[in-house]
Order: C-alpha cells, then structure tokens, then sequence
C-alpha cells in the first residue's frame, strides 16, 4: 500500500501584472514575501518550480502586496533600482540559494558569464552546476537570472524566451 503525505499544501496567493513583455505571475505567501515570478505563457513551468520546490501547492487569487506591484511596475517604467526592495523567499536547495542570493547581487546593466557568477559564489568549477541552479530561479527578473550570458558573450537560455531576456537587457541598457 503506498504511503501517503500527511503534509498540507502549501497556500500561496496568485496575482497577475501587466508589464511591456506579457503579464508577470506573482505567487506571494501570507506575509507577503515574492515565492514565484514567471510569465503567463509560461505558468505550467512556474507551477512544475513551485511543486518541485514546496510539494502541493494551492495557489488562490490574491492581490500582491501593493508595494511589490509598485515597485514591479517602477522596475518596467526604468526606475531599475526597485527590484531591490522587494521582498522574497525561496524554497531550493543550500547550493540554489546561494546562487540565487548571487544573482540578486548582479547590478542591473551588468552581465556575467555563468563562470564568472560561479567564480564569485567560491566555485569556480561549478558553471554547469550554476546554470541548473539558475534555470530553476522560481523569481524571474527580481533574481535576475537574464544577466548570466554565455562566456562568450551571447545571450543563452532564459526561462521565460530569448525575445523577454533581450528586452530585460535592453531595458537595463546593455548592448545585445
């Protein structure tokens, strides 16, 4: 007989906000703190993270905290400095997390290569590694997951399009 988890789902609140590339996905839990930011296009990816992440997820229609839309929206009308206000929390592994923790560090209109952002966590050999950790950022654009460019400069992999990651870099005023 299989055995069953006796763990509750994790509730989280599901809100949606209309930037210039598509409407954005925020998941926030009941303190308010960013768990989750994709794009509509891509819920079934971020709703796969969060199971990956948390286990059973139920997500409820509920605004997100208005200071975090505000500053989301500041973000995407060029105040670039909001991101950094917003408060979040993640659920990924010890070595994900200080990925992720790295990324939040990464200065809008500065790239890095996968090594170089793997170099700076204290790792240098693990650049493979730190582009899985990068490709399950359930936190889009707050983690800034579309400053990691390939070593020689090109724009690879982002969760959310190759159009969506040159615009962000654009955005943030890097020639690409």
């Amino acid at each position: 007989m299989p055995i069953r988890s006796t763990k509750m789902p994790e509730r989280f609140g599901l809100d949606r906000l209309a930037t210039p590339i598509g409407i954005a996905l925020l998941v926030t839990d009941a303190e308010g703190k960013l768990r989750a930011l994709d794009w509509h296009d891509y819920e079934h990816r971020m709703r796969e993270l969060l199971r990956l992440h948390y286990g059973t997820v139920d997500l409820d229609d509920r605004p997100a905290p208005a200071e975090m839309r505000t500053a989301l929206s500041g973000y995407f009308e060029g105040e670039l400095d909001q991101l950094s206000g917003i408060a979040w929390r993640t659920a990924g592994t010890p070595f994900q997390q200080k990925v992720w923790t790295a990324l939040a560090q990464i200065p809008a209109g500065i790239t890095l290569s996968y090594g170089a952002l793997a170099a700076t966590i204290g790792m240098p050999n693990a650049i493979r590694a730190v582009g899985h950790a990068n490709g399950s950022n359930p936190i889009s654009v707050v983690l800034p997951c579309h400053r990691l460019i390939g070593a020689d400069g090109s724009l690879v992999k982002y969760g959310g399009g190759l159009a969506r990651k040159r615009w962000l870099l654009r955005h943030e005023g890097v020639e690409v």
